[in-house]
């Protein structure tokens, strides 16, 4: 039962949310922890962690993750998750872009894109604002060194990999 509920879930994710990986993670966060349980809010701050950190998305190493762990430690419960998050993105990218290049400069079809670009980056900045927990800024240490991640990562343009090894080092000497 907990494969067909991980590939519904997955698959509700995969079909309703648009812009990516980070764009999703609100609702994955709403799914795994509010809806079904199958996490606490720190397992998923750690796996969101080791997320960023592995090669790929993060949405698909996340529903890999939470696949797993969620089916008490099955591979068959990570394939679910994972494929049934990309099966919607790999069926309407086949479909949109037969069409996207004939119509792309189309006046309807740029109003449409026009009016999807802000929904995404109003996505992506609500999944930043479900990582700003208690469980992630535990004291005034969580503060300084997200604020020297955004700053280097905003202004300074320092790669993420590099940020995320800095903070590593900045956490096991602050902590």
């Amino acid at each position: 039962m907990i494969y067909l509920q991980l590939f519904y879930t997955f698959l509700k994710i995969g079909f309703f949310c648009f812009g990516g990986g980070y764009a999703m993670l609100s609702l994955i966060q709403d799914e795994v922890i509010n809806h079904h349980g199958w996490l606490t809010m720190t397992e998923f701050s750690d796996i969101l962690a080791v997320s960023q950190m592995t090669p790929g998305p993060i949405a698909i190493n996340t529903a890999t993750y939470v696949g797993y762990t969620s089916a008490g430690g099955s591979v068959l419960g990570s394939v679910m998750a994972t494929l049934a998050l990309i099966l919607p993105s790999v069926t309407m990218m086949s479909i949109v872009s037969r069409f996207f290049i004939k119509y792309s400069h189309n006046e309807i079809v740029q109003g449409i894109f026009k009016g999807i670009r802000p929904v995404v980056v109003g996505l992506i900045a609500s999944a930043a604002l479900v990582m700003a927990t208690p469980e992630n800024f535990t004291d005034y240490r969580s503060y300084l060194l997200f604020s020297a991640g955004f700053l280097a990562a905003y202004f300074y343009k320092v790669h993420p990999i590099l940020l995320m090894v800095l903070g590593g080092v900045a956490g096991y000497l602050m902590y």
